[in-house]
């Protein structure tokens, strides 16, 4: 029998800004992981309309409501565990030993996807305000049975 196919949205940086070129990317997912500076509850509450979510606190979320926020997160998806993240450069952790299929981040706001060690690593890229030329971006996260693959899906905004 084929293993159960998850697919998760995987969102960053929004700092407040939750455009709807982004929920449109999200519609489908059976859950969202958010890698942090959220920049207001508003954004959780409406991603939440879409599809359980589960966040971590960026460093530019410092705000009353942002204090129950945890600063990492692991999320089990079906066979797998995925840790979580706003800033890559924070990992405290060896995430193969440790059993992780993906480690999940944001904060440099710059879209990226490899593979070390085994390991997945995905920074969906911001989907908020535009930084510099970088992109608008997200991510689609597929586990089926030990496998995780991710697709970066950068969003045509209307100018």
């Amino acid at each position: 029998m084929a293993p159960r196919v998850h697919t998760l949205g995987v969102i960053s940086d929004t700092h407040g800004l939750l455009r709807p070129e982004a929920v449109a990317a999200l519609q489908g997912v059976e859950r969202i992981v958010h890698a942090g500076d959220i920049g207001s509850p508003d954004v959780l509450t409406a991603l939440a309309r879409i599809a359980p979510v589960s966040a971590v606190r960026g460093n530019n979320d410092r705000d009353t409501w942002a204090k129950a926020i945890p600063e990492t997160d692991v999320v089990e998806v079906g066979d797998v565990s995925l840790y979580v993240l706003h800033d890559l450069h924070e990992l405290d952790l060896d995430p193969r030993a440790a059993g992780f299929a993906a480690v999940i981040a944001g904060h440099s706001h710059q879209p990226r996807l490899e593979e070390r060690d085994g390991v997945l690593f995905l920074n969906p890229g911001s989907a908020g305000p535009r930084r510099f030329k970088l992109p608008i971006s997200l991510a689609r996260l597929t586990v089926a049975g030990p496998r995780v693959r991710a697709e970066l899906v950068t969003l045509e905004i209307a100018k």
